[in-house]
């Protein structure tokens, strides 16, 4: 899956924003075919009516040529609404094709506009259809998220390669298949407000895992125990798990608004390809407490998880004839309790101490007594405080042959007796003086089929009546029905639409129901639900996030209210005065530091114009007010006088017409015309022959600049004509003798030319806004008197001076010190300075790494030695903004050197484990995949000590290549494809003439997209003999495998070639099938191994076996 994020240039957000429905499902889904437990599921759905829908496709040629930034295609029509799409042809600052929907017409819609759509976007693959890239998602378009999508929709790598199909005679073709449908509005729910509580966003696949955090978190006396871990105000939230913990629990707890987990993912150590892969809630719960549990020891919480979810049973073996019996004890932190065949909670208790007797056949061999009937069973030692049940509404069907989700009524109740019947469940041993009687504290919703689906919870917080609903971001205060009785299971019945027919009810399975459920014994609630305050938060915690949330709220305000507001920013004369020459040199002024207005949108531009007049004391009918043009040399000057019709619009109005960027700002010069005695007259008239021109002073003695006014001058007239003006604006002599500049621009360079004095203004091509620089003559002048002569010069030397704010790359957000560098300075000069401020003796083990402007953090990649040929190079942000700051680290051997070492990540597969590990390695460029090989050994852990490895690269869980040893690394590419070592199996090491590998890949057929081979799990090798018949290749993988034999039995077996399944029959010769060795493309041809995908929904019980094709919930840190 993919991060689904709005398109705003780099910008790193907090968090991932994602759609919300009771039964929407996790992953992408085809539109084409709904799946039926999400179409069933009515009930819970906030979305209604049948979609509108189209398919849109966009053929855009001469592709590679593109060189915009970003390409919209046509505008197209669904459900009545115009759409577009938006492409980033080189990636949204990613090295992958960016591409999102967009409501063509936002700018133009009115106040408060939303709309809801399902879509996917594809890139067509010309030249096989099957590896068309699509993806699907869902979002709520609005104001503020007027565009959803894929930032890292496809590796531009494959896409441009001319080999893939993806661009055929440079030609791309994108669809997009769009379906609209009404819903309610999601956005203005306020959870805290509503509530009391807040939701925790889901970063695309997470809503598993937000569930089962907000039950933890709703256990007091477990929350109170992760606030007394000991952390450190030098803790980093991103590589502390309990630090990380603390904060989610701290924010849940305070903030107002929803809260991320990124940081809490990544202190787990997962990537956003963790974060997409769906769980199983009880496998995280169970790593989770592990975790914790082990961070805990030796400190004051140490045993917490045990005192609260661990309990005990005893598994016994009791013979019937003779006086003996077996027992053992165990622990556990959870129950699995069967669903199937049990109408509630109490059958499944009565099953789970179910007596099984041993006789016949399958008598129990006591030790002395040799073969005996006995009685075998479980019965429990005690319960936990907190008990922690996990219904099993999955199990594998070996009638359909598949992984099914058991959605049968099942009943819990409000209160738990587990005492009942004289204490059948209990061991005869077990403390009679406990009362084991439990209330319901929250339900864990699953709703969705076995593929995928999305989870929820329902949560007493202080086991009062009410019920909450904690969805994702989303929270709702719920009733005891809609959280108990309704997530039963079992199927529910609409009611008749024309009940004067007699016509039968129509009855559907509802898909959403209990999944698991955490009981607190009431005698232990007070110690449970306790009082959790700031003092049981570190000092330096509170501070920490005291003044994030502080920013973060005053950044939502501001935000929340900026859709009805217009912000004007009037430029005047005395502000040109205030900062030409102190603030800037460049241009006229920064907006940033006039006087701003917030001003409604629905307010007349004409009373906007009153509060300018007691404001700054200018009656009305004295203003003019100027907007302001971006020039296409990249200045910003005033352009146009508003006119006296658009000075009755509204402000809204009048910012769009002026403002084409979209942004909430609408940017004004002030023109006030003053008298003899200082008094403000009414504008002068302004025809076409007027042009209104700006003027600064600049002394090259003492090096300064100046604003010094504005003139009215005609387009005919001649700049000789208004020199003596020019003399009494600048307090110079009537007769000075002065030279005149045009500032025309000064990015990427200066351009100051001089003005012929007796051309005329038209001639010069001046215009309004021009700004004409002036100075007394520079003949005459010594050198040593002034270092820049002229205007020219000087704004030269500004414009390559740069203070630089450097930062340590260890600690991104302080400033450490700043030096004065140029722009022209040179990689080496840079490093030099640096290397001389810090007193390091060796400047190449100086590294620089550039700042991101819009998220405000150092670019992923650090600049290469001499990468920058100038200090601009390294400031300058995608050819767009050029930013002051950099970091630096220092390292421990010289950059050139730690250059010439190529690192890479390799997945190593142990020969007996079911773990995967990864390793990283770091040699130089120049060696082998041998060197790895070598390296990787002294790293892991062999099955013998004259085992042998290889490299693999695998891609979608194909096998597409064996690393030759001698191959140099340089090239490989670790970013897109997975490479994998593992051991040479010793069968495979010495094949005879009839011996061949062969490619085994486990695959099943999508029955949503016309019976399409679905690869999964991980590919392997297989030595086979020439005569060897699939019989006994199967004896050979289901001990490779270790599958059971009642599972082993429903496997098919085929060959399969370009995804086309020919089934095998034991007897068929298998090496047969196969072309001969070595030929390219032969990952497309491989013994496929038919049989349901178990991974994203089953459960494990604590003593089970994973197969080698299915990989754990893990947490690294």
């Amino acid at each position: 899956m993919t991060l689904l994020t709005p398109p705003q240039i780099d910008a790193e957000g907090e968090q991932m924003l994602v759609p919300h429905a009771d039964f929407a499902p996790e992953g992408p889904q085809p539109m084409e075919v709904a799946s039926a437990e999400a179409t069933a599921n009515a009930v819970d759905a906030q979305v209604v009516d049948e979609p509108p829908s189209a398919r849109f496709t966009w053929k855009i040629e001469n592709f590679s040529k593109v060189n915009m930034k970003k390409q919209y295609s046509e505008v197209f029509l669904v459900g009545g609404y115009k759409w577009r799409i938006l492409t980033f042809p080189k990636g949204n600052n990613v090295d992958h094709l960016s591409m999102y929907l967009d409501v063509a017409d936002s700018s133009a819609l009115p106040y408060g506009w939303s709309r809801y759509a399902q879509f996917s976007l594809s890139v067509i693959n010309q030249i096989h259809s099957k590896f068309t890239i699509r993806k699907d998602t869902q979002h709520q378009f609005n104001s503020r998220e007027s565009d959803w999508g894929f930032t890292s929709f496809m590796p531009l790598s494959e896409l441009y390669d001319p080999g893939r199909g993806y661009l055929v005679n440079d030609t791309c073709i994108i669809e997009a298949d769009v379906a609209v449908r009404k819903v309610v509005d999601y956005w203005s729910h306020d959870s805290k407000k509503e509530t009391g509580y807040v939701g925790l966003k889901n970063q695309g696949a997470t809503c598993y895992m937000n569930s089962l955090l907000q039950t933890l978190y709703h256990i007091p006396y477990f929350r109170k125990a992760v606030y007394h871990m000991p952390t450190t105000e030098n803790d980093n939230p991103s590589g502390s798990i309990p630090l990380a913990l603390q904060s989610l629990f701290y924010k849940l707890q305070y903030s107002d608004t929803s809260v991320a987990t990124k940081e809490l993912t990544k202190s787990f150590g997962w990537d956003t390809y963790d974060s997409f892969m769906q769980h199983d809630v009880q496998e995280l719960n169970r790593v989770l407490c592990e975790k914790l549990e082990d961070k805990m020891k030796g400190t004051v919480v140490e045993g917490t998880i045990q005192q609260l979810f661990e309990g005990h049973h005893m598994n016994y073996i009791e013979c019937i004839n003779v006086e003996y019996k077996s027992t053992r004890k165990e622990s556990f932190y959870d129950l699995q309790l069967d669903v199937k065949g049990c109408k509630d909670i109490y059958a499944s208790f009565d099953k789970y101490v179910e007596v099984e007797r041993l006789e016949g056949d399958n008598k129990y061999h006591a030790e002395q007594y040799g073969l005996q009937d006995a009685r075998k069973g479980v019965l429990f030692i005690d319960f936990p405080p907190v008990l922690q049940l996990q219904l099993k509404r999955f199990e594998y069907d070996f009638v359909r042959d598949t992984m099914v989700k058991i959605n049968d009524r099942y009943e819990f109740p409000l209160q738990l007796d587990l005492d009942r019947e004289n204490r059948k469940y209990l061991s005869p041993d077990a403390d009679s003086s406990v009362r084991n009687l439990y209330t319901l504290h929250s339900v864990l919703v699953h709703s969705g089929g076995v593929h995928g689906g999305h989870y929820y919870a329902y949560i007493r917080p202080t086991l009062s009546d009410q019920w909450f609903k904690f969805d994702d971001e989303r929270v709702t205060k719920e009733d005891m029905k809609r959280a108990l009785e309704e997530q039963y299971g079992g199927e529910e019945e609409l009611p008749q639409t024309n009940p004067g027919f007699n016509n039968s009810p129509f009855k559907f399975t509802k898909y959403s129901n209990a999944y698991m459920l955490v009981y607190i014994r009431e005698s232990d609630t007070d110690k449970i639900i306790c009082n959790v305050d700031e003092k049981d938060i570190a000092e330096h915690l509170r501070i920490r996030l005291k003044k994030e949330q502080e920013e973060k709220e005053q950044k939502r305000k501001e935000k929340a209210e900026a859709h009805l507001y217009t912000i004007i920013k009037v430029a005047r004369d005395e502000d040109l005065v205030h900062q030409i020459g102190k603030d800037i040199y460049f241009d006229l002024v920064d907006h940033d530091k006039v006087r701003q207005f917030r001003i409604q949108k629905q307010l007349a531009f004409n009373s906007f114009k009153e509060e300018v007049a007691k404001e700054f004391g200018i009656p009305v009918q004295f203003q003019r007010f100027w907007l302001w043009a971006k020039r296409q040399n990249h200045t910003y000057r005033p352009n146009r006088p508003l006119t006296a019709q658009e000075e009755t619009q509204s402000v809204g109005q009048l910012r769009e017409v002026s403002n084409k960027a979209n942004n909430a700002e609408l940017k004004l010069f002030l023109e006030v015309a003053i008298g003899l005695e200082m008094q403000p007259l009414p504008p002068p008239e302004k025809t076409k022959e007027d042009i209104l021109l700006f003027f600064k002073l600049y002394d090259p003695i003492k090096e300064e600049l100046r604003y010094v006014g504005r003139l009215f001058v005609k387009g005919n007239g001649k700049p000789i004509d208004i020199l003596k003006k020019l003399n009494e604006m600048a307090g110079f002599a009537p007769d000075e003798e002065i030279e005149l500049f045009e500032e025309i621009k000064y990015e990427p360079n200066v351009m100051c030319e001089h003005i012929d004095k007796k051309t005329s203004f038209r001639s010069s091509q001046l215009e309004d806004g021009d700004i004409i620089c002036f100075q007394k003559s520079p003949q005459g002048l010594i050198s040593e008197e002034c270092s820049y002569p002229t205007v020219s010069t000087f704004l030269i030397y500004v414009h390559n001076r740069q203070v630089v704010r450097f930062r340590s790359l260890e600690k991104p957000k302080d400033d450490e010190f700043c030096l004065e560098l140029s722009k022209q300075n040179n990689y080496d000069e840079v490093v030099e300075y640096v290397a001389r401020h810090l007193g390091l003796d060796d400047p190449s083990k100086i590294r620089l790494t550039s700042h991101n402007c819009y998220s405000q953090q150092p670019k992923p990649q650090p600049i290469k030695y001499q990468g920058a040929e100038r200090l601009t190079d390294m400031l300058i942000h995608y050819n767009q903004v050029i930013s002051d700051i950099l970091y630096y680290e220092v390292l421990d051997i010289p950059l050139p050197e730690l250059q010439g070492l190529k690192t890479l990540k390799v997945a190593f597969h142990h020969a007996t484990k079911d773990e995967v590990v990864i390793h990283t390695i770091r040699l130089p460029k120049q060696s082998t995949v041998g060197d790895v090989i070598n390296d990787l050994k002294s790293k892991v852990e062999l099955s013998h000590t004259d085992a042998e490895l290889r490299l693999l690269e695998v891609f979608y869980h194909k096998i597409y290549k064996i690393f030759p040893l001698q191959e140099k690394i340089e090239n490989i590419n670790d970013q897109y494809w997975t490479l994998r070592a593992e051991e040479i199996p010793e069968e495979e090491k010495n094949l005879g003439l009839n011996d061949r590998l062969i490619h085994v890949y486990h695959f099943m057929k999508d029955t949503a997209q016309n019976q399409q081979v679905h690869n999964f799990g991980d590919p392997f090798f297989l030595a086979i003999n020439d005569n060897e018949t699939l019989g006994e290749i199967k004896m050979r993988l289901q001990k490779k495998l270790h599958v059971p034999d009642e599972e082993f039995s429903k496997w098919k077996f085929a060959f399969i070639t370009l995804g086309r399944p020919e089934y095998l029959q034991d007897s068929d010769i298998v090496s047969s099938r196969f072309q001969r060795r070595d030929v390219y493309g032969a990952w497309e041809q491989y013994l496929g191994l038919e049989h349901s995908d178990n991974t994203p929904k089953r459960s494990y019980a604590a003593n089970q076996n994973r197969h080698t094709f299915e990989k754990p919930v893990r947490i690294y840190n």
